[in-house]
C-alpha cells in the first residue's frame, strides 16, 4: 500500500523549495475554450519550467487558485505538467497582473 501522506508531504515540500528559492519567476495566461482565463507562476528546476502556483478565473468570475498551500480541490489542481511557452498555448504576462489575479478576494472583487 502507498503512503499517501508521505506522498502528499514530499509533493508540497517539493513545490515549496521551489517557491521560497526561487530567483527568477515566468508568469503565463491561457484563454480556455469554455472562456475562463489560467494564470502560471512558474520557475526553472533541472532545465524545465514548473508551475509553482495557478489561478483560474471561470467564465462565472469564480477564482480558484493552487500552490503548495492549496495543491487540490474539487475544481481542480496545480498542474504536474511542465511548462513549455514555445509549444504550449500561453501568452507570457508581467509578474504585475499575474499577482493581481492571484491576490484578487475570492468575493467577486473585479479585476
Amino acid at each position: 500500500m502507498v503512503d499517501l501522506e508521505r506522498i502528499k508531504a514530499e509533493t508540497v515540500a517539493y513545490f515549496r523549495a521551489l517557491d521560497e528559492n526561487a530567483t527568477l519567476r515566468h508568469h503565463f495566461r491561457h484563454a480556455d475554450e469554455e472562456g475562463g482565463l489560467w494564470y502560471l507562476e512558474a520557475v526553472p528546476d533541472r532545465g524545465e519550467l514548473i508551475a509553482i502556483k495557478q489561478a483560474e478565473l471561470t467564465p462565472a468570475g469564480q477564482l480558484h487558485r493552487y500552490s503548495w498551500e492549496h495543491l487540490e480541490d474539487e475544481h481542480g489542481g496545480l498542474t504536474d505538467q511542465v511548462i513549455d511557452p514555445e509549444g504550449d498555448p500561453l501568452e507570457p504576462i508581467p509578474a504585475e497582473e499575474f499577482q493581481r489575479v492571484w491576490t484578487r478576494e475570492r468575493a467577486g472583487q473585479p479585476l
